[in-house]
């Protein structure tokens, strides 16, 4: 993140001596810092809604019933980690917290997974595909509720903030099947061979998925039926059915407490209060990424790189404002949040623009820091086909973005 900031403001400095704008380069850092705290203070109410509903779910026991959703395609994905083995409930809490929107009970889950894997690998250092296709799922962006756009949308004065919940759903999962799948081919290759304890844990694969039960799958089909058929309303019903989507979800959230017996008013406070701590704490982050780019912009590279490249871009559903998103959100998520806000309030957030820079928020993962973090965190310097299997996922992520706001909103 050191270099993507530096980098920024370098090239604002050098591009506003080419074009001769070093004074509006000085106002707009000005200008940038003062909305980056306009743009945090504002979502506090949002941020701090959303994580006060996720509280009331966690504490019914939602986060186990995802889990429980999951752990049968899990066992099939990673037939080299025995289905008891500490390794997998830890992947499974990680992936259903990331589902939920839950990014701060995910992240332990998956240090936790990634040293479980770790006693699985006799070559220390070395990831093993079971490590490369967890890291793969989780810079795919997995997510169910995209709680932090809608609340960002709302703000901006969206007369539907919940509209983009089908598109990222779309994208998101287009994005998560493709790193799976590159995963699984890259492991394949000679290039990235793996180490000596993979290819006897590959000799047991088969027989455990002959063990496996189809029934299992039932509990999972059947929500991702229901899931679909939402997505369906959406297309065919459009704005009718998209604007029950917010109301209902609240609803149904503090259903679940309820019918959990879950105090639901100090629940809710307490997820509130760590969604006001988190709303605070992302304002240095906010400042940091909008005074760069702010910076950029004036100096008129921003305007230059952007028109090249959307000149190519464009006709394939791309708009060149929208390109400095979809490159900086694999490097860093606070700055791709940073930027969406700054294309919500430009754009507006019900136009094309404003709804693709939603979903392309909501359905990509910053890819290098997740990486870096669980690989950092058991001493993994060969990381095999991670990066590209990382890299595929976010391209899917864009690919699949442009797709789902046409088919399912810009109709």
């Amino acid at each position: 993140m050191n270099v993507v900031f530096y980098g920024l403001v370098l090239l604002a400095c050098l591009s506003a001596a080419f074009f001769g704008t070093p004074g509006e380069v000085g106002k707009a850092a000005m200008d940038s810092a003062k909305s980056a705290v306009e743009l945090a203070i504002g979502l506090v109410g949002a941020i701090s809604l959303f994580l006060g509903l996720m509280k009331i779910v966690e504490e019914a026991g939602g986060l186990k019933v995802a889990a429980r959703l999951i752990r049968p395609i899990m066992v099939r994905l990673f037939p080299d980690v025995p289905p008891e083995h500490p390794a997998m409930g830890a992947m499974v809490m990680n992936i259903a917290a990331n589902a939920l929107g839950l990014g701060n009970a995910a992240t332990p889950f998956g240090l936790k997974a990634m040293k479980e894997l770790d006693t699985l690998n006799t070559e220390k250092g070395t990831a093993t595909n079971a490590m490369v296709l967890f890291l793969a799922i989780n810079t795919s962006g997995v997510s169910l509720l995209p709680t932090g756009v809608i609340g960002l949308r709302a703000l901006k004065g969206s007369a539907d903030p919940a509209a983009i919940f089908p598109t990222t759903l779309l994208a998101t999962t287009c994005s998560t099947v493709t790193a799976v799948i590159v995963a699984v081919l890259l492991s394949r290759l000679p290039l990235f061979r793996g180490p000596e304890s993979q290819r006897l844990a590959d000799e047991a694969i088969k027989a455990r998925r002959e063990k496996s039960a189809p029934g299992e799958l039932v509990p999972l089909a059947l929500f991702v039926g229901a899931i679909g058929a939402m997505v369906y309303a959406v297309y065919r019903l459009g704005e009718a059915a998209s604007a029950w989507i917010l109301p209902a979800l609240i609803l149904s959230m503090l259903t679940v407490g309820v019918v959990r017996k879950v105090k639901l008013y100090e629940t809710f406070v307490a997820g509130a209060r760590e969604g006001f701590m988190l709303a605070v704490g992302i304002i240095p982050s906010l400042v940091a990424i909008l005074t760069a780019v702010g910076m950029l912009r004036k100096s008129g590279g921003l305007e230059a790189i952007t028109g090249f490249l959307g000149a190519y871009t464009a006709p394939l559903g791309m708009p060149a404002e929208v390109l400095p998103l979809a490159l900086i959100r694999p490097l860093s998520g606070s700055g791709a949040f940073a930027l969406t806000g700054d294309l919500i309030s430009a754009h507006g957030p019900d136009t094309y623009i404003g709804q693709l820079a939603s979903t392309l928020n909501g359905s990509m993962e910053t890819t290098f820091y997740v990486l870096a973090v669980y690989f950092g965190s058991i001493g993994i310097s060969r990381a095999r086909h991670a990066v590209p299997a990382g890299l595929a996922a976010d391209l899917m992520g864009v690919i699949a973005s442009v797709l789902a706001v046409k088919w399912l909103l810009a109709h």
